[in-house]
């Protein structure tokens, strides 16, 4: 029997949606429908163990194909199991099984909530753009509001950064005194990030970034951009330093204070633009982990299935719209210190050290 979590049935919700609507409706920025903006599904391509099973919408009907046997079976029918699993789906914690769901998916060889993937892309659609006439195969990638809050980007030591305590008093004495601060919330105990940087402060020292922990994601974003490591490392001090979170009040912080001392005398929005550049390619492809190459996984965009059970398209044709919902409906986020192994002043060849994480989440 499948079992999985409400992000994960979300993927087969998505499916059963689009198959009954039969078109993928544009969002905006805050998450609204367009309604004016639309794209006609010709079929859905969903990768099984068992090979490659197409959906493909022929007025009332989906002719389903790829197995023993072509299937035809009412949009409507779609329509009505994906009302039936959103409801399941809300109603629902943890892991959990639907039989009467699963029952309908094996009958249109659907039988995984996962399709099989190696890339960024959950689904594949066939679109066809009125606006240039044209049909196109996208890959999309499916972030769900129906559960919890989904990662962007993933923390791992491979997402830390890594600073200079720059200070000409700064001790062992300091040091060990500063990695005994702590956070106790309940039975559980963590580094107190913040604590120890302005117990940094308050000894005399600064933090100086100096590269990241691990060469591969640092050379990834230098393929972005040249000073995309320095600008994301400002940004990962800030929110360690402050009250912000959400990368447009992050980006908007050190646009206004210019830590890179850009030539803003023509209001240029330096630092806004190669944060939506950066967002952007993490979502369609860049993983800190894998040598960037900038060819993008998901070749759409994104699907974001709502809580209202509607399923929004964000498709890089509309970039600008793309890059706008990544940029203000993401935040930064502290992941754990123990895990990533950041938060903790270390010595190295008479130098002090200290590492900070980025890892970033929707909101």
């Amino acid at each position: 029997m499948l079992s999985g979590n409400k992000g994960e049935w979300s993927e087969i919700y998505a499916l059963f949606k689009l198959l009954g609507d039969k078109q993928l409706f544009a969002g905006d920025a805050d998450l609204n429908k367009v309604e004016e903006l639309f794209y006609p599904i010709i079929k859905i391509i969903r990768n099984e163990s068992g090979g490659n099973f197409e959906y493909e919408i022929n007025r009332d009907l989906v002719i389903i194909s790829g197995g023993k046997e072509e299937l035809r079976i009412p949009v409507k029918t779609f329509t009505e199991q994906s009302a039936k699993l959103l409801s399941t789906i809300k109603g629902s914690t943890g892991a959990f099984s639907i039989p009467e769901i699963e029952t309908f998916m094996n009958s249109i060889n659907c039988s995984s909530l996962k399709a099989k993937s190696t890339s960024k892309s959950d689904i594949r659609i066939v679109i066809h753009d009125q606006r240039i006439n044209q049909t196109a195969e996208l890959g999309f990638s499916i972030k769900s509001q129906l559960g919890g809050e989904a990662t962007l980007l993933n923390a791992g030591k491979t997402t830390n950064f890594i600073y200079e305590i720059e200070s000409s008093s700064f001790s062992i004495h300091d040091m060990e005194q500063v990695n005994t601060l702590f956070l106790i919330r309940g039975i559980k105990m963590s580094r107190d990030i913040k604590g120890r940087i302005k117990a940094i402060f308050e000894k005399n020292g600064n933090l100086k970034f100096i590269t990241l922990e691990k060469d591969i994601f640092k050379n990834n974003l230098v393929l972005i951009d040249s000073l995309l490591p320095n600008i994301l490392a400002e940004i990962v001090t800030t929110f360690f330093t402050s009250n912000l979170s959400s990368i447009k009040d992050l980006t908007e912080n050190i646009n206004t204070v210019n830590p890179l001392n850009y030539d803003n005398q023509f209001a240029h929005t330096f630092y806004e633009y190669k944060i939506k550049r950066f967002l952007t390619d993490v979502a369609l492809g860049m993983m800190p982990s894998k040598v960037w190459n900038g060819i993008y996984d998901a070749t759409g965009g994104y699907l974001v299935v709502k809580e209202n059970g509607d399923v929004l398209c964000y498709h890089i044709y509309n970039r600008n719209q793309f890059e706008d919902y990544l940029f203000q409906n993401t935040k930064l986020e502290t992941a754990s210190s123990s895990r990533h192994e950041f938060g903790e002043i270390y010595e190295k060849n008479d130098k002090f050290y200290f590492k900070l994480n980025l890892q970033i989440r929707f909101k």
